[in-house]
């Protein structure tokens, strides 16, 4: 191809080192060309044909393979190959040529065994053992010591010398280096865990008292992750306090599509009672209780008539009770309610009884994660629920205030 080259730079009437400076300039542009067009084969042609398969076969750990890149970062080697036996073309360059692809490609089989961790540690939690013996430890230890080896491979590919001369070097450096760079092998340690695990993320919410952060994360850097409070101001935490210290990531909360809210009504144990027939009448005008009372009393009817209990008597078999009939009111008012999500938990429950009273428990998650408005559904709801707490001849129970102690003494 030299030669072809030379014939063809002498019928243009080059010679000398215009001659010798074509001939490199047209080996390079298509030494180019070539590996671009073999990059583009694997990705666009080779790696979509891969994806079908992938997508059409029954098994789950290709498309786990597939989802965390493992195929696209194994096609960068590709046009690093073409560069590589491309290199004997040049020979005044071959060297450096092949020390630069051999370096790229080490770097993309670092990728690949990354990605290829991270399948693993995928399909082992598909398995229900990884939910008593997580692989995903063991997995980033393996990182760190294959990203140590490969680095010091790639810097001595790079210099043209041999690695056990580069840890010889660090060895005698060692005690130095970790006295002088502490704080910022502690930063680098901590953020590559931060990034592996994905602990935090710019933009989560995070809380962290011992430095009073309560914000979004605005910034990760090495030394320090930066946290814009809900007052505006900014908290600098450094980066290796995340690994040693505890905080809360409400990430979860932003990526499941509802926000929880969970709040109590005390009530006076001393206002619960049995319903009469006047409260059934009355509490048939209820529109979201009508069919629930219609059913419990079927049920309770049949339950009495089954076992021959004398009904005269509320303490004789089963009865409706005003609190009973509060809860179900609670439920069948939340089950309604656009912005209660219905498919994460609802729970409406009695907690133990207490010196304040009977609590009445809602643990439910709205739709809407906007603080403002979800802080409007919240207070909406209770605003409803404490002003119908009377029509169930329940009173709430407070301590007493100044208001009680005039009515006593008027009275």
């Amino acid at each position: 191809m030299l030669e072809i080259l030379q014939k063809l730079g002498t019928q243009l009437g080059l010679s000398g080192a215009y001659l010798e400076m074509f001939t490199v300039a047209v080996l390079i542009i298509a030494i180019i060309i070539i590996a671009y067009i073999a990059n583009t084969v694997v990705k666009r042609i080779l790696l979509k044909i891969v994806a079908l398969f992938v997508k059409q076969s029954k098994t789950k750990w290709d498309d786990i393979l597939l989802e965390n890149k493992f195929f696209s970062r194994l096609a960068h080697i590709a046009p690093a190959l073409v560069f590589y036996f491309s290199a004997p073309l040049l020979p005044e360059m071959t060297s450096f040529i092949e020390r630069l692809a051999a370096a790229y490609m080490l770097f993309s089989i670092l990728l690949v065994i990354y990605s290829f961790l991270d399948s693993l540690v995928d399909i082992y939690r598909s398995y229900e053992t990884s939910k008593q013996r997580p692989l995903k430890g063991y997995a980033q230890i393996v990182k760190i010591i294959v990203t140590m080896m490969l680095v010091i491979v790639i810097i001595s590919t790079l210099m043209g010398k041999s690695p056990t001369l580069i840890l010889g070097g660090l060895g005698a450096m060692t005690a130095v280096l970790l006295l002088i760079f502490k704080d910022t092998i502690l930063g680098l340690v901590a953020s590559v865990q931060i990034s592996m695990s994905k602990m935090v993320q710019v933009g989560d919410w995070i809380e962290m008292p011992k430095y009073g952060a309560d914000g979004d994360v605005l910034d990760i850097s090495l030394y320090t992750i930066k946290v814009q409070n809900w007052d505006k101001t900014i908290t600098t935490i450094p980066s290796y306090a995340m690994i040693s210290d505890s905080f809360k990531n409400w990430r979860g909360m932003s990526e499941s599509g509802g926000r929880r809210i969970k709040r109590s009504i005390y009530l006076d144990m001393t206002s619960i009672r049995f319903l009469n027939d006047t409260d059934m009448k009355e509490y048939q005008k209820f529109q979201m209780l009508k069919s629930y009372l219609q059913q419990k009393q079927k049920e309770l009817s049949e339950y009495n008539q089954q076992h021959g209990i004398d009904d005269s008597a509320l303490i004789n078999g089963r009865h409706l009770t005003n609190i009973g009939t509060f809860r179900a009111y609670i439920v069948a008012y939340l089950k309604q309610h656009p912005n209660i999500h219905d498919e994460m938990t609802f729970l409406i429950r009695q907690l133990p009884p207490t010196d304040h009273g009977l609590p009445i428990e809602m643990y439910v998650f709205s739709n809407d994660q906007d603080w403002i408005r979800y802080e409007a559904i919240q207070s909406d709801i209770m605003d409803h629920l404490l002003a119908v707490i009377p029509l169930f001849d329940l009173r709430v129970y407070q301590n007493p205030t100044g208001y009680d102690f005039r009515r006593i003494t008027e009275n």
